[in-house]
């Protein structure tokens, strides 16, 4: 039982992979019978269950109603959906967010819940260093904006640099990953090297501290509630 649940749990997370927009796009109709397929397993694990268990205990288990409100919304969403399509309206599976529920409520996933909780119990913690690292990049953001937005520059593309604030805070959240550097930075630097001491600052301090300060404190807080949970605690 334990593996034909994991099996149905892989299949319907892997649905994403071949449903619209898809890598691999399948049929509308095929990839609607795999999920009802599934849909149908864990119902009838759900059910299996309850002939088990006592009445009362299987009600009073929030995981078991997890389940069955995951279910019901996935149907309701694939048939919405089905109608939708008939009359070529164009509208999204906003279900596919409930599909990790399966993975995390049935009895059989022990271990996924007990990391869930310690992540779940590590975010409160990490609130203070995540909101100083906002307010950081919010300020860096501000100041490119006074920077850069009256240079009249443009990008690579012959785009508009650094003229709105929104665009200016993704830019350089992006650039705390080095995932557009030195991109992002080659317009303000080809206007003036000095303005490359902007991006040198703001890249040592929400990249090589902030970022290290977060990785520790989510690392420690993890590892204390991780030992908490396995010193004796329920973890069910």
């Amino acid at each position: 039982m334990r593996t034909a649940t994991y099996f149905f749990i892989f299949l319907n997370l892997s649905l994403a992979v071949f449903e619209e927009p898809a890598v691999y796009p399948l049929p509308f109709l095929v990839t609607s019978l795999v999920e009802v397929l599934c849909l149908l397993v864990f119902f009838g694990r759900l059910t299996h269950f309850a002939k088990v268990t006592l009445r009362n205990v299987f009600w009073k288990d929030t995981k078991n109603i997890c389940i069955m409100v995951a279910i019901l919304l996935s149907l309701t969403d694939l048939a919405i959906y089905g109608v939708l399509r008939i009359y070529n309206v164009r509208s999204v599976r906003w279900s596919r967010i409930v599909r990790p529920i399966f993975l995390i409520n049935f009895a059989e996933s022990r271990q996924i819940r007990r990391a869930f909780r310690s992540i779940r119990n590590t975010l409160p913690e990490i609130t203070y260093v995540f909101l100083l690292f906002m307010f950081s990049l919010l300020m860096f953001s501000l100041m490119a904006l006074k920077l850069f937005g009256e240079r009249n520059l443009q990008t690579a593309e012959g785009l508009p640099y650094f003229k709105n604030y929104l665009e200016i805070v993704f830019d350089l959240y992006v650039l705390v990953t080095t995932a557009n550097s030195p991109d992002v930075m080659m317009p303000a630097f080809d206007f003036s090297s000095w303005y490359a001491l902007f991006f040198i600052a703001f890249v040592i301090i929400n990249t090589y501290i902030f970022m290290s300060l977060f990785l520790a404190v989510v690392y420690n807080n993890y590892k204390k509630h991780l030992k908490v949970m396995f010193g004796g605690l329920n973890c069910d």
